[in-house]
């Protein structure tokens, strides 16, 4: 498994403590972080507003995605990227604990092709499954 600071260099990205704390945090958990559980996780060591932004940095260069859960709160999780930078698919299920309430990406269960009505133009999509995870069982 790469490093924060490998993750950032090979993503082109400026390495600053932020960035790499954040990484770090989403390596560590493995689950999906909305910005709050960040916020609570880091103690006021960033403001809110360098959270935001580097997250929404992590989202524009594919570090991470969005994932979205029953609670209504943007969560995001970091993508696995393996060898190849930018081949990994978004697309696939996502699993919410009944219990511990964490998010985690099911990558290797896609999501099928939808055919859409004509003119109507697919931006994203999103399946959550919830139940109870294997820790939890």
């Amino acid at each position: 498994m790469a490093t924060p600071l490998q993750i950032l260099q090979s993503h082109r990205l400026r390495i600053t403590d932020c960035r790499l704390v954040i990484i770090q945090e989403f390596l560590d958990k493995n689950v999906a972080l909305s910005h709050a559980d960040l916020e609570d996780t880091l103690n006021n060591k960033f403001d809110r507003v360098t959270i935001y932004r580097t997250l929404k940095t992590f989202l524009e260069k594919d570090l991470i995605h969005k994932v979205l859960d029953d609670s209504g709160a943007t969560k995001y999780a970091f993508c696995s990227h393996g060898e190849e930078a930018h081949g990994h698919n978004h697309e696939h299920v996502h699993f919410k604990c009944e219990k511990c309430e964490e998010t985690i990406c099911l990558e290797d269960i896609s999501l099928p092709a939808i055919p859409l009505p004509k003119g109507f133009e697919k931006k994203e999509m999103n399946l959550l499954v919830q139940g109870i995870c294997e820790k939890c069982h």
